[in-house]
């Protein structure tokens, strides 16, 4: 693993009528069954901030600290939801005796368009239960509360939650974290390269059962509607339905990270941090691995309300 992230090549065109329109440069990694690396692109030894794609791994440092919680509430502790009303209700949850107020996220509207407008038209103002990492903020909040340790302060990097989770992730991504930085929701943020990250996938998906790791991959898998809802936007919800053996998680600023048991995993970046590239890019992962995921290799891109073109991989 190196110091610093170089940056990574050419993955995906954006192309409009037959036109290039735009181009997104990358790296993805792809290890097989066993861990091995089979193919990359750009710098996947690099440490890279996976955002919210580390939350499955924060989840089995809270497990590995002493929280006892359902595979419903596993799956929103690990989801970037999109603040809908079961996932606003499944945050309550995890908190249970717990004071929202305690929550550490700063306060937002829903994600889910639908969502928020319901709140809107409701008279209602932003909170943190809608913030789309309240629930992982309710998970550390009840991990403290499960070991006696103060709520306040749960964010720092020193307090024992934050300890306990940093040795979670760097157990799964089996490589020490490369920085130590701020997520958006206030949490601290640990770097690891894009190998490290699809090796901790791989062991999520691939732990024996009944173990820390495998119960946050089950959970997730079995309420992938909590993960990242059920609109439009809600990508790994989506794939995990549709592959329900498939373990997904995406990140902020282009990252994203999947695991199948038996198969693989593939983790990426997409530098410029957009996300339509994302998917395509997985696909093409999965595909050097012989599993296909289908229509999801094949993002299109509209003009006047109609298919005009489409984000495709050149990777």
């Amino acid at each position: 693993m190196s110091d610093i992230y170089l940056g990574g090549e050419l993955l995906a065109e954006v192309e409009r009528n037959g036109f290039v329109e735009s181009r997104h440069s990358g790296s993805v990694v792809v290890l097989d069954a066993g861990g091995e690396v089979t193919a990359w692109a750009g710098d996947v030894l690099g440490p890279v901030f996976p955002r919210s794609s580390n939350k499955p791994m924060q989840a089995v440092g809270m497990l590995a600290a002493g929280l006892t919680a359902t595979p419903a509430e596993l799956a929103i502790i690990s989801a970037s939801h999109r603040g809908q009303p079961a996932h606003v209700a499944s945050v309550r949850g995890v908190l249970a005796d717990l004071p929202a107020s305690a929550l550490g996220c700063p306060p937002d509207y829903p994600l889910s368009d639908d969502a928020r407008d319901a709140v809107v038209r409701a008279g209602g103002e932003r909170s943190p239960l809608y913030m789309n990492c309240s629930g992982k903020h309710a998970g550390m909040l009840r991990t403290c509360a499960a070991n006696g340790w103060p709520l306040a302060g749960y964010l720092d990097p020193a307090h024992p939650v934050q300890v306990a989770i940093r040795t979670g992730v760097e157990s799964l991504a089996g490589e020490p974290a490369a920085a130590v930085g701020v997520d958006g929701c206030g949490a601290p943020l640990l770097a690891v390269s894009l190998r490290g990250l699809a090796a901790a996938f791989l062991r999520l998906v691939s732990a024996p059962s009944g173990s820390h790791p495998r119960l946050v991959a089950d959970a997730m898998r079995a309420h992938p509607d909590l993960v990242s809802g059920t609109d439009t936007d809600g990508h790994d919800t989506q794939l995990m339905r549709a592959f329900p053996t498939l373990l997904s998680k995406i990140g902020a600023e282009g990252v994203m990270a999947a695991a199948v048991p038996g198969v693989g995993a593939v983790a990426l970046k997409i530098d410029d941090g957009a996300a339509r590239p994302r998917l395509p890019v997985l696909s093409a992962g999965f595909a050097r691995l012989g599993f296909s995921l289908g229509d999801f290799s094949d993002m299109p891109v509209m003009g006047g309300g109609v298919r005009v073109g489409s984000v495709r991989t050149v990777w």
